[in-house]
């Protein structure tokens, strides 16, 4: 079964890297395994190139490693990889690629001195947070332009099943305010099919070829399985990936924030920040902090220690929700697709919400405030600044009639909100000044 190469966003930015820069920086792409880095880079060299030559860090013989060990003399270097690839490069026409950088720190190391050089352009890849382990002894090259990159988001996701119209129609719905009428409940479908399956490429590609969603799952599986090894790798005492695993149920608990205390015990505790940190630098989940005054301006008022995480992408997040099973089967995969599934689904379409504001280029904050009159508290789901305002935003799985949260806080704030979003599952209308949006529109806010 041969992998689909899918069209990716990220493919403009590295253009106009290649165009600005013009050589004078290496181009750094991080991000989880598994989302198609190397796909989309060697598609990049192929189509933007006259020659390329990749180097797999992941898989390369210790001749090509040890090249590294001196660079004083670049033209030895050059000659050896082109005799080894069976590849001319051309000034300023062709581009080497360090695949899995991290594999090779003084590869990284040479970045300075190659760019220097200035003959070919340089692209880089990074996964998980070894990028940052294995750079302790070594310069860090500051002659990088770096891109974040992320499983396909929904509108990549319609484009990998030939879809080029949907979104695009969509943003004009947004944009005028106007409802969907009989054309919502099928792209509601649509959106659940994405949160089932995901914007991991293997996965998508999975569905494509056999259309069998329990095929779908095992690939699922198979990633998350790899996430487990190499976060065991980075954290032997087996933390980081309890904490990885334990994100749904957290998450379904409602919770103001992740709870480490029940997921790791007090003994076990110890240096829990560093474990934190390195699961944030993996990128294969997403952190929404807590602000502690929701203004404009929320990095200055986060507190880092109060924190929800979320699965970086929300279909293997449905997998890890539904562990238990031996695989995920068809039958609740159906019941997911046409909403009949009776479990309260409401932290899988919070997890695809922060999926979503991710791949728009937001960072996520919450807010929580104490109930007036009792030991409840009020719940902001995410915050979003738009010029000196801010938007508050609730998430619900179902209706619109009870935003008692956002009420709360809009007449609390009301001096700083520009507009009031709450987002769920029905069709596009405003209650009194509350814009009530399908959560499909998330991209557009």
């Amino acid at each position: 079964m041969a992998n689909k190469v899918f069209e990716r966003k990220i493919y403009s930015k590295m253009l106009e890297w290649k165009k600005e820069s013009n050589g004078k920086t290496a181009l750094l792409i991080k991000g989880a395994r598994r989302i198609g880095k190397s796909t989309i880079v060697e598609l990049f060299a192929k189509k933007e190139y006259t020659s390329y030559i990749l180097i797999d860090f992941a898989n390369v013989s210790k001749q090509i490693i040890e090249l590294f060990d001196d660079t004083m003399d670049l033209n030895y270097i050059f000659l050896r990889l082109q005799a080894i690839y069976n590849v001319i490069l051309e000034k300023r026409k062709s581009v080497i690629i360090f695949d899995e950088i991290q594999n090779c720190p003084k590869a990284r190391q040479a970045i300075k001195y190659l760019v220097k050089d200035g003959r070919y352009d340089y692209i880089e890849t990074g996964s998980l947070i070894s990028i940052k382990k294995n750079v302790q002894n070594i310069v860090i090259p500051s002659e990088e332009t770096r891109l974040n990159m992320y499983p396909l988001d929904y509108e990549e996701f319609r484009w990998a099943l030939g879809d080029k119209v949907t979104v695009n129609l969509l943003k004009e719905f947004y944009e005028k305010k106007i409802s969907l009428q009989e054309a919502h409940r099928k792209t509601m479908r649509d959106l659940r099919l994405y949160m089932l399956i995901g914007g991991m490429p293997q996965a998508i590609n999975e569905y494509l070829e056999t259309n069998n969603l329990s095929l779908v799952d095992k690939v699922k599986r198979n990633i998350l399985e790899l996430y487990f090894d190499d976060l065991r790798k980075i954290d032997k005492s087996g933390r980081a990936s309890l904490i990885f695993k334990s994100i749904p149920s957290e998450l379904n608990k409602n919770a103001s924030r992740y709870q480490i205390s029940s997921v790791i015990n007090n003994e076990n505790r110890k240096n829990i920040v560093d474990t934190i940190n390195d699961l944030k630098d993996s990128m294969i989940v997403n952190f929404a902090y807590y602000c502690n005054d929701p203004s404009v301006g929320f990095a200055l008022h986060s507190d880092e220690s109060f924190y929800k995480i979320f699965i970086a992408d929300t279909g293997l997040f449905v997998t890890l929700a539904f562990w238990d099973k031996e695989y995920i089967e068809n039958t609740i995969y159906q019941k997911l697709l046409s909403d009949k599934l009776s479990a309260d689904l409401g932290y899988v379409y919070e997890n695809l919400v922060a999926q979503m504001l991710i791949s728009s280029g937001n960072r996520l904050y919450y807010y929580t405030f104490p109930h007036e009159t009792s030991h409840k508290t009020y719940e902001i789901d995410f915050l979003l600044s738009r010029g000196s305002k801010i938007c508050p935003i609730e998430v619900k799985s179902s209706g619109y009639k009870s935003h008692t949260s956002l009420d709360v806080f809009c007449k609390k704030y009301s001096d700083r909100i520009s507009n009031k979003y709450l987002l769920y599952t029905k069709d596009f209308q405003k209650d009194k000044d509350i814009f009530c949006v399908p959560i499909y529109l998330t991209m557009f806010l």
